[in-house]
């Protein structure tokens, strides 16, 4: 049984801790019975159970509410804990329409948050390139002025739900000036002409992405978020939300780890004892129960931190993301190696978190770029 004390702490209201209990039982319910044999349709599912059980509402904002950050990250955890993917059906339902729900003028929002909110619409984010992944400002994708619209032209990669997503956030070189200062973005459905799937791509923890090209996707100005050359602060905006949320996942599978290495080293006998009885393991148990709560306590100041007003969390979301999933890295690690050759042996839970945890040292910001931006604001500070 995951620990449920940190849910007293004060960084939460009643309805928080009412949103953990719920989650947790209706995955406890629900998520065993997905088959993940075809993750494609897999995801489908899960974002149809996830829309059908009411937990997407969650993923995008009321018209002129902010989104509730605690409740991503609560989300996010459970989730993780229980099924990876499931993890990633919601969370990229909440980043695929993030600057639609931050920034997204009233006819987008009408048009895509009801749809991706209950499941009838899946989204997706399209902002790497093939030579810019962390270095966004380094975007080549153009976007051309065509009468009353776009012209859209270049390759987006690493594109979570690339394939089976309805709509896309694109960001694009508009060129009002150069570097950061010159993208925009926009809403593209996937069945814009001239859009197409390049690549799909195969990573150790299977989810759909792929590479998507763009040749001559026109579309109209209605589909411009939030002004022109305006993109990369609506992109870093809605990373600066959601980077929390990725830590959030680490933080459940680093969860789910100690609590099958619990179960793996008191109930494993050796020389008539409970591995537990023996000093050196204890002390591995030790070891990940802190990097637990110190992960929830970063997490968790970081989310309460946006939730209270503050504009831009860029340290504190950082701060989370980094040492979250780089300790989640370790107290799975060290799973693995409580459990010994079971630890490794396709299909165990802790061998399928070993996989599942190492893209989230990569994707929303490596943990190397994480430091980078800690130091530019504990300097510029």
């Amino acid at each position: 049984m995951a620990d449920r004390t940190f849910l007293a702490w004060p960084f939460f209201e009643e309805r928080h801790r009412e949103l953990a209990e719920a989650l947790d039982a209706w995955a406890g319910r629900e998520l065993g019975a997905v088959d993940h044999g075809d993750t494609d349709a897999a995801c489908r599912k899960l974002v149809a159970m996830l829309g059908g059980g009411g937990w997407l509402r969650h993923s995008g904002a009321e018209a002129g509410e902010a989104l509730d950050v605690r409740s991503l990250c609560l989300i996010r955890e459970t989730l993780a804990r229980h099924d990876g993917l499931a993890d990633f059906a919601f969370a990229m339902q909440g980043l695929g329409t993030g600057a639609i729900s931050l920034f997204g003028s009233s006819e987008q929002q009408a048009e895509w948050l009801p749809k991706t909110r209950t499941g009838a619409a899946i989204s997706a984010f399209a902002l790497t390139e093939p030579q810019s992944g962390s270095d966004v400002a380094n975007s080549t994708m153009t976007a051309t002025v065509d009468g009353n619209g776009f012209v859209l032209d270049g390759r987006k990669t690493w594109i979570s739900n690339g394939g089976i997503a309805d709509v896309y956030t694109v960001f694009a070189r508009t060129g009002e000036a150069p570097g950061a200062k010159g993208l925009s973005a926009f809403v593209v459905p996937a069945d814009t002409p001239g859009l197409k799937i390049e690549e799909r791509l195969e990573v150790i923890a299977p989810h759909p992405l792929a590479t998507l090209h763009f040749d001559q996707v026109r579309v109209p100005g209605s589909a411009l978020i939030g002004g022109a050359g305006r993109g990369f602060g609506i992109a870093m905006s809605v990373l600066d939300v959601f980077r929390s949320t990725v830590a959030a996942a680490a933080l459940g599978f680093a969860r789910r780890a100690l609590d099958e290495a619990v179960s793996r080293v008191t109930t494993r006998h050796v020389q008539g004892a409970p591995l537990s009885d023996l000093q050196m393991v204890q002390g591995h148990i030790a070891d990940m129960a802190v990097d637990v709560d110190a992960s929830a306590l970063l997490i968790y100041r970081a989310a309460w931190a946006k939730d209270s007003g503050a504009p831009r969390v860029t340290r504190e979301a950082a701060m989370a993301k980094l040492f979250a999933t780089d300790q989640a890295q370790k107290v799975i690690d060290r799973a693995v190696q409580l459990h010994g050759g079971d630890g490794v042996k396709h299909g165990e839970t802790v061998e399928r978190l070993y996989r599942e945890i190492r893209a989230l040292r990569i994707y929303e910001g490596a943990s190397d770029v994480q430091r980078v931006v800690i130091a530019r604001q504990t300097l510029g500070r």
